[in-house]
């Protein structure tokens, strides 16, 4: 280790104890720790490993991005090549953040310009990204090579096309739910003539057309494209083209599934798809029939993840296809699919792990379509892995959720959403605390927790009591009283984020967390009945907590609308705008 090096110290001064291995030796090793976790318990140990960990460490992973700023993260990690950022809070989805929030990336990327000149990767979530911090991207960092946007906004196609014409190594472009002002499909024609390394390529949730000549080119001269994921526009005729440019494929996202096709044409779609012996990911399908869907049979074999959440499946339809599937161990689809589909799935996926089912219609009240606790109760008998679900349905018992739970007691991930706030057991009129109360019992490696219903404060003393592993609990329309918040702060040791809108939690509630939110990521409270006052509590009693109230032109000054509660090594953040106060 040079003698830059030597002279470094961490931040803490207890890390005294010296390691026994040489300095080469450690940051050999520690680079082959790849969990961001793991890596942070490793800089722990003492200073010699800290150093180690610090010096070795190309990627890192950033929860928040106002929980530290780009120069501390600059300091702290000298040699970073990947970045991973996320940025609003997760009620952004639902439109509970107001527009000009926050969170922008281009402050990162200045930093990035001078102190990171070979990152080569970034991974952005909720965050606003402009077309002039792509092309500032694109121009600046010479070696980059992957861009992954998920649920960003502020940008256009124009961004991409900067991407696409400077980043001659790009191996990954991926754009995906994001808030995107589309201008036109002529950014694809954008990469180089003699560009050939990429092998990641999303762009479905585009709606304008592109150039099909182009696209087809740039398949046909990137032999590792390994992931292609094409928009609506992409007609069958198309697709079958694209694929006999690229059989080596593993993840495939289709365009419309839905144009009258001459017999030539489907033998030659058919043809296509049963030379991608390597997928093992299908996605898109939109407006699928039951015409053309047996043309996927024998690319199915081997398909691990089965994305359906944009194919309006009838339970036959699903019923046939699965019968091909023998390896899934994800899926997703919606819930036209109906009980009779889940009753299918738990039938033909023995294998199954990951199930989430979308409401086709979430804001159509008189749905004669959808699922209920039968498929739901289906699945599990069949699918005795199954770890992760989100299911929305419009009913749900507590004696179901007890017989899930009861068969699939290794659930991870349980995000149940029945979709009318408030609705209790549908047979017995009970509220549906025994349902919660069975997950959290059963479930002892449970992470993450949705509860919806009719819910009181027993469901949150269950979770208090028994989900010791708990990280992430999102509640809505639930609770009776500040003690139910107060269970889940006192007894969940683990939790990392609470989200909470619309519950009857108040100031006891929110200040009951003292010292519980230093060791979380992020608290959001939205239409509670938290006071302005009990803010500024929090906020003078815990001045290294960021605690933010957004106020809109009709609400209370006494009240606090939307509370932002997050732990910031970087103090307030400096961007904020006039309907955000700091506290």
């Amino acid at each position: 280790m040079d003698s830059k090096r030597k002279k470094d110290s961490p931040e803490s001064n207890e890390l005294t104890r010296s390691s026994p291995f040489p300095d080469e030796v450690l940051e050999r090793v520690l680079g082959l720790v790849k969990s961001h976790k793991d890596r942070s318990s490793v800089s722990l140990v003492c200073k010699d490993w800290y150093n180690a960990e610090r010096w070795s460490r190309t990627h890192v992973f950033i929860g928040n991005c106002y929980s530290v700023s780009p120069e501390i993260v600059a300091r702290r990690f000298p040699n970073i090549r990947s970045v991973t950022l996320k940025g609003k809070p997760r009620f952004s989805d639902f439109n509970l953040v107001p527009l000009n929030w926050g969170a922008d990336i281009h402050a990162w990327l200045v930093v990035f310009a001078s102190k990171y000149p070979l990152l080569e990767e970034l991974r952005l979530k909720r965050m606003t990204v402009t077309d002039e911090s792509l092309e500032f991207l694109a121009t600046t960092f010479t070696n980059f090579k992957a861009l992954s946007l998920l649920s960003c906004d502020g940008f256009s196609t124009d961004g991409l096309a900067a991407i696409a014409t400077h980043c001659k190594n790009m191996t990954e472009l991926d754009i995906q739910e994001n808030g995107i002002d589309d201008l036109g499909g002529g950014w694809l024609s954008c990469f180089p003539e003699n560009f050939t390394s990429l092998e990641v390529l999303n762009f479905a949730n585009l709606s304008s057309d592109v150039s099909f000549d182009a696209l087809e080119k740039l398949v046909s001269r990137c032999r590792s494209l390994k992931f292609l994921k094409v928009n609506k526009n992409i007609t069958l005729e198309q697709l079958q083209r694209l694929l006999e440019c690229a059989p080596q494929l593993t993840e495939l996202g289709t365009g419309s599934f839905h144009q009258e096709l001459t017999t030539r044409q489907y033998a030659e779609l058919e043809s296509a798809f049963n030379n991608c012996k390597n997928l093992n990911t299908l996605s898109g399908l939109c407006e699928a029939t039951p015409l053309y869907l047996p043309v996927l049979y024998p690319a199915c074999m081997n398909l691990t993840f089965l994305n359906l959440s944009d194919a309006a499946l009838q339970s036959g339809e699903l019923a046939k296809l699965l019968d091909h599937c023998p390896n899934l161990q994800r899926l997703w689809v919606l819930d036209t699919v109906e009980d009779k589909g889940l009753e299918a799935v738990g039938l033909s996926c023995p294998l199954l792990e990951e199930l989430r089912v979308f409401p086709a219609d979430p804001y159509e009240q008189d749905v004669v379509h959808g699922v209920t606790e039968m498929g739901f109760v289906a699945v599990s008998y069949g699918c005795p892995r199954l770890h992760y679900v989100l299911y929305f349905c419009r009913q749900m018992t507590n004696a179901a959720v007890a017989t899930i739970v009861k068969n699939c007691p290794d659930f991870t991930h349980f995000r149940l959403c029945v979709m009318n706030p408030g609705e209790p057991d549908y047979l017995t009129d009970e509220p549906m605390d025994e349902a919660f109360g069975a997950v959290v019992k059963n479930c002892t490696k449970l992470q993450r927790l949705a509860v919806s219903g009719l819910l009181t404060d027993l469901t949150f003393e269950y979770i208090g009591k028994y989900a010791k592993n708990l990280e992430t609990l999102s509640v809505a329309f639930a609770g009776s009283s500040d003690w139910g918040m107060q269970c889940v702060l006192s007894g969940c040791s683990k939790l990392r984020k609470l989200e909470i809108r619309d519950c009857p939690f108040g100031n006891e509630a929110l200040l009951s967390g003292l010292e519980k939110y230093e060791s979380m990521r992020s608290l959001w409270m939205s239409a509670c009945n938290v006071t302005m006052n009990a803010c500024r509590r929090l906020a003078k009693q815990m001045p290294r907590l960021n605690v933010e109230v957004m106020k809109d032109e009709e609400s209370d000054d006494s009240q606090a609308d939307k509370v932002y509660v997050y732990r910031s090594v970087a103090g307030p953040r400096r961007d904020a705008p006039p309907f955000v106060l700091t506290l």
